[in-house]
């Protein structure tokens, strides 16, 4: 029996947009400057190479957003026509737990074992995909 999949265009519109003024606000205000000293950005450097930078992100976040609506409608026990589900947070936790672990973290330790990342930018990036998977894996698991 394969999965009844439903996926809400809508939902990932929001998620996407909640990851990104969560990535402003964390690289900007909350973690900017310490995140900008662990990656050896000087403090008076201008931005260069925004717009490309900024649609990379926006595509990127789209395609997590996309594949993880998927991921969410998997778990449920009803997509398979099974059992009741349970509170939607669930799978949105899950969804974004395992993904984080299983896929962001190990590719983050490979640029500190690889491009000579610090913890420190290791630990901000980690901690924002932790918080953006969850703020996603929620909406998208919320939104039926």
């Amino acid at each position: 029996m394969d999965p009844n999949i439903q996926v809400k265009p809508l939902a990932i519109v929001a998620a996407v947009a909640a990851s990104w003024v969560l990535g402003g606000l964390w690289y900007g205000p909350l973690f900017g400057k310490p995140w900008r000293r662990g990656m050896g950005v000087p403090e008076d450097a201008k931005p260069t190479g925004m717009g490309r930078a900024l649609a990379l992100n926006a595509f990127g976040i789209f395609l997590m957003a996309f594949v993880m609506a998927h991921d969410v409608s998997v778990w449920r026990p009803t997509s398979w026509g099974l059992s009741p589900d349970k509170p939607s947070y669930v799978y949105g936790f899950f969804a974004g737990f395992f993904l984080w672990l299983g896929f962001v973290v190990p590719m983050l330790l490979n640029s500190v074992a690889f491009e000579r990342k610090t913890w420190m930018v290791f630990g901000i990036n980690a901690a924002y995909q932790f918080v953006s998977l969850q703020i996603m894996g929620h909406i998208l698991a919320a939104w039926r």
